[in-house]
Formats: C-alpha cells, structure tokens, sequence
C-alpha cells in the first residue's frame, strides 16, 4: 500500500513538472518555439504539456476502443534534444484526459509529450497546421 501511495504522489509531482527547455532550441523557428511553450495540458490547464525536450514526433495513432494508441514515429538523435531514448515503432497509450485538440498544431508533426518514465502530459494529433 505504502508503494502505492508513494506512486500516486510522485505521478502528481511529475504532472507539474516544469518544461525541459535548456536552450538547446534558440535557433529554432520561434513561433514553433511559441507554441510548444503556450501548450497547456487539457487536464490542467494551468500546467504546461512541456517543452520540445520532453515532445516525440507521434504521426501514426491507432485506435483500440474509445482509446488512442500514440506510436512512435521519431527517428531524430535524442543527445541534442536532452530527452530520453524511445524507439521508433513504440506504442504509447494515451489517456482520453491527455487529448489536446483544442489548438491548431503548426509542426506538421502529431506531438506526445512524455516524461522520462513515459508518463503522458499531452498527446495532439498529426494534422491541424
């Protein structure tokens, strides 16, 4: 019981978590930059989803019931975006709470941002440039 409550706590620490932003992306386009940083979890909205250190390129989604399965489609090196490794090919089940539909996405890209234990803060689907 006592791990449990410990998990349920430190789940709640992570979703406040600050963005990763450690200037690794100053010379990106900066209203991409913008957005990421404006992108507030739907569950939460005072908290932000992230930054681009913690967002994977998630471009195919499959369905299974009322759930979105994000998949993994991120082939860039994790070094200079400072994130954890996640395969490409990894299929991620996103929370219907984490659903972010209510903005246009101008990356072209469908977006999970994840933790470094794959806790999902946000997941906005491919489309809606």
């Amino acid at each position: 019981m006592r791990r449990l409550v410990l998990g349920a706590a430190f789940g709640c620490l992570i979703g406040v978590a600050d963005a990763r932003d450690l200037g690794q992306w100053e010379a990106g386009d900066s209203s991409i930059r913008e957005w990421y940083q404006a992108l507030m979890q739907p569950d939460n909205p005072s908290a932000s989803c992230c930054g681009e250190a913690d967002a994977y390129w998630a471009d195919v989604f499959e369905l299974d019931g009322d759930r979105y399965v994000a998949i993994i489609t991120d082939p860039r090196p994790d070094e200079p975006l400072r994130r954890k490794h996640v395969d490409v090919g990894t299929r991620i089940v996103v929370p219907n709470h984490k659903l972010k539909y209510d903005q246009s996405n101008p990356t072209g890209h469908g977006i999970i941002f994840l933790s470094p234990g794959r806790y999902v803060y946000c997941y906005v689907t491919p489309g809606g440039v």
